[in-house]
């Protein structure tokens, strides 16, 4: 926890025993511990340096913490001086950059990651560098980052208040446990469309910087390039294809948040759930592998929620559901 004050774990547990006793020796410190003698005596003295431990009046020997209120708010001022410090050096480099990014040609526009790790890690710093929106297309096979994989990172965004709308291809949803974690998703925050097919994979960060990653023509080989592209005009096309799959797929619903109502015209939780993924073009079969029933269950419900809205066919059936407020 302290180490975002500059402790290591080893000088966040000295101190935390030294604050809980009124003086303490590097062996007592040692014992309490578990750390060796010498490696205890070189903490306290680094402790000291930081103005965290000082030498008992009466034992030179032991040492007293310092006031948690007025030591670890002295590193916790000097931290966030170094962060305005860092703050305004990045507006300065952040403008530098901008007057050379308006100097590129066109070879310039496009960056190339190469590794497998090195496009995962830059997957998770775009999506950390977000201030306002985060755009994705998601083909059904895993290239780089699954979806799960990302959650913490999308997570971690979300609670920072940027918008998330991600498009997936239908055929995701073959992927055993897809539907709960795009479930977990909606309710974290974000908008999830489906699409019939995704043209190509792709994130758009505050639509001002993308990722595309490079499959290769070998199905069975993993993804080991990609592009990094910049303000151009490729990224204007990019985005202008990632608007277009949005505003022509259809919307995945969350099923009824008010399941605990009692209510004669709300469906039940696994109803609501079969006309989710329903609506959102699933197979009856795809359905049934995501909520783990089998093919005539699923078709059984489906009949039995047409019968209940007086439809005929399926198109009907969700004209009524949103008319009926069941999802």
């Amino acid at each position: 926890m302290l180490d975002v004050l500059g402790l290591d774990d080893h000088e966040e547990l000295a101190y935390r025993c030294l604050v809980e006793r009124p003086s303490g020796s590097a062996l007592e410190l040692a014992q309490a511990t578990g750390l060796d003698a010498l490696l205890t005596a070189r903490i306290l003295a680094g402790l000291e340096s930081k103005g965290l431990a000082a030498r008992s009046t009466s034992d030179h020997d032991r040492f007293v913490a310092s006031p948690p209120g007025v030591a670890l708010g002295a590193l916790l001022v000097q931290r966030q001086d170094e962060l305005r410090r860092a703050q305004v050096e990045m507006a300065d480099l952040v403008g530098r950059y901008r007057g050379a990014a308006a100097r590129r040609n066109v070879a310039d526009v496009v960056d190339v990651v190469h590794g497998v790790d090195a496009i995962s890690q830059r997957f998770a710093q775009l999506q950390n560098s977000a201030k306002h929106e985060v755009q994705v297309l998601m083909k059904s096979d895993v290239a780089v980052v699954s979806a799960e994989a990302n959650q913490d990172v999308e997570n971690r965004a979300l609670e920072r208040g940027v918008r998330y709308d991600v498009v997936v291809e239908r055929s995701a949803f073959d992927r055993p446990g897809f539907y709960a974690a795009a479930e977990q998703a909606i309710v974290a925050g974000e908008e999830i469309r489906v699409a019939a097919a995704v043209p190509l994979r792709l994130l758009v960060v505050d639509r001002e910087l993308a990722i595309v990653p490079l499959v290769s023509a070998v199905a069975a080989e993993p993804v080991r390039d990609a592009l990094l592209v910049h303000s151009s005009g490729l990224l204007d096309a990019l985005l202008a294809l990632f608007d277009f799959v949005w505003q022509t797929a259809p919307r995945l619903v969350r099923s009824n948040a008010r399941l605990d109502e009692v209510a004669s015209d709300h469906l039940e939780p696994i109803d609501a759930k079969v006309l989710s993924l329903l609506l959102a073009g699933l197979t009856d079969q795809s359905i049934g592998s995501q909520l783990g029933l089998s093919l005539r269950t699923v078709q059984r419900k489906v009949r039995q929620m047409m019968d209940r809205a007086q439809v005929d066919t399926r198109l009907q059936l969700g004209y009524e559901a949103g008319r009926r407020g069941w999802l």
